[in-house]
């Protein structure tokens, strides 16, 4: 059996990928906070990709279905593919915080990251600026857990709701989701800034 043919089988064959080529590359080294660095990276790019789709692709489309009165509107897309989507991104949200979470930890900078540096003298320039990056990510994580995905059960019908609940809930998810997407993008700097440095 073909492993591309199951989305387990493709992530499974891509772990396996990554693996056999750190062992041909590094065979005698093995480095725990390269690891937590690359799960992060990789649970990171699931969140933040599936918080992409849904602002940028998702959401509009959805508004225009509803709009097209003779259309085939968006009941396929709300019953079989929200649903999905929303426990990837959820369950990708909290990879990407714990992970983040044991590379700082293991590397020794949780607690002057949370500080932004100021546990330092002079201020840690890293811990402010991954600590910037890691505050944004929290908040994000809260918006997803206690915001998005307990408004979108309402909406998607997982939860019972009546129908101005289901407007309210239309609204404080839309509102925390675009949060998300604008706080993604100062996040995204902060983490790729951290060691190398402010683009501006």
């Amino acid at each position: 059996m073909n492993p591309l043919n199951t989305v387990r089988g493709a992530i499974t064959t891509g772990f396996v990928v990554a693996i056999v080529l750190a062992i041909v590359i590094a065979p005698t080294t093995f480095h725990e906070l390269g690891l937590a660095r690359w799960l992060h990276i990789v649970t990171g790019i699931t969140w933040i990709g599936l918080l992409y789709y849904f602002n940028l692709v998702q959401i509009p489309a959805l508004a225009v279905a509803a709009g097209d009165k003779g259309g085939p509107g968006g009941a396929g897309v709300t019953k079989y593919v929200a649903p999905r989507a929303l426990w990837w991104f959820r369950w990708a949200a909290i990879a990407t915080w714990l992970t983040g979470f044991w590379y700082l930890a293991r590397s020794g900078n949780l607690v002057g990251a949370f500080a932004l540096g100021m546990t330092s003298d002079p201020v840690n320039y890293y811990q402010l600026v991954i600590g910037i990056g890691a505050w944004l990510g929290t908040i994000m994580l809260f918006n997803v857990w206690a915001l998005i995905w307990p408004n979108q059960q309402k909406i998607l019908g997982l939860k019972p709701a009546s129908d101005e609940e289901k407007a309210q809930a239309r609204k404080v998810a839309l509102l925390a989701s675009r949060t998300n997407f604008v706080l993604s993008i100062p996040m995204l700097l902060c983490m790729g800034s951290a060691t190398h440095g402010l683009p501006f």
